[in-house]
């Protein structure tokens, strides 16, 4: 029995080339495999990176677009409304009150008197009308907050159509809007916010709105009823008193009015004679109304 090379180690082994080229072609086989499969994921994690990075450049884009943008949009309409109101009020009812007691030949201590007396109660009075109008909405939103949150509770796929049809009327297809009605229904928070603001027209009011009204108004009624009651305080004879009033008064009214038009968005000039105007009227007519009473035979 011949010993077998490979139960003795004392004999040699003899590899032939053969051997070893298959060997070495298996061992580089695998290996090419693994280097294959390491390119691989190296080109899927590369891909990963560049469209990471492609979407951090949109990104950075945007937010430098944004940056770059500034819009001049007037966002203070509420509290520039209110001004609005105070002061025209605040304008014209003392200047016709004044003008209507001048014209019943009362002395000018008496109209200062009454004047203030009338800007006080006015103040007054409009402050209030403005903190009952502010809290007045504001207890309208959230009746119809908790109604529409009711709805999307109880009847969400009605609540959902609706969605559509908003977002229809803009135009934008169903198979469009779809994506958004189904992203919506996974945020209620955000669905109920969408459909007070664009279902309902309701943006939810400030806090301390409705206290910020009330003093607005009533500081800037105060500050325009001062205006046409200055020249009775310098100016005894209400007779003269009067046409400095008017002149005052309807210079303030001119200003105010050309204010107010480049705030709203109007055309100053013609926002500044249509106060003048108003305010004219509202003196003449008060002038007028005295001067019939006080001819009028006892």
């Amino acid at each position: 029995m011949e010993d077998d090379p490979s139960l003795n180690p004392s004999i040699p082994v003899q590899i032939s080339p053969l051997m070893m080229s298959g060997s070495f072609t298996a061992t580089m086989a695998g290996s090419g495999a693994v280097m294959n499969g390491a390119d691989t994921a190296m080109t899927g994690s590369g891909n990963a990176m560049c469209c990471e990075m492609a979407t951090n450049g949109e990104e950075s884009s945007r937010k430098l677009l944004l940056q770059s943008h500034s819009e001049k949009h007037f966002t203070a309409g509420e509290i520039v409304r209110d001004v609005i109101i105070g002061v025209s009020d605040g304008l014209t009812v003392p200047f016709a009150l004044a003008a209507g007691l001048s014209g019943a030949n009362v002395p000018s201590s008496i109209i200062l008197t009454a004047g203030l007396a009338e800007v006080a109660a006015g103040a007054i009075s409009m402050g209030l009308g403005g903190y009952l109008a502010a809290k007045s909405e504001a207890d309208h939103y959230v009746r119809e907050l908790k109604r529409e949150e009711d709805e999307i509770i109880n009847v969400p796929d009605t609540e959902a159509a609706e969605i559509g049809e908003i977002l229809a009327e803009y135009g934008i297809e169903p198979h469009e809007y779809a994506p958004v009605v189904n992203a919506l229904r996974k945020r209620p928070q955000a669905w109920l916010d969408f459909m007070m603001k664009f279902e309902l027209g309701l943006e939810k009011p400030q806090p301390r709105r409705a206290l910020q009204s009330a003093f607005t108004i009533a500081l800037a009624y105060i500050v325009g009823g001062i205006v046409p009651l200055i020249p009775y305080m310098f100016i005894a004879v209400a007779q003269k008193a009067v046409m400095v009033s008017v002149l005052v008064t309807l210079v303030a009214l001119l200003f105010f009015g050309f204010v107010k038009g480049r705030f709203t968005g109007s055309r100053p000039f013609r926002s500044a004679f249509e106060t003048a105007l108003i305010g004219a009227i509202a003196s003449g007519a008060a002038f007028g109304i005295a001067k019939l009473v006080q001819s009028r035979p006892n």
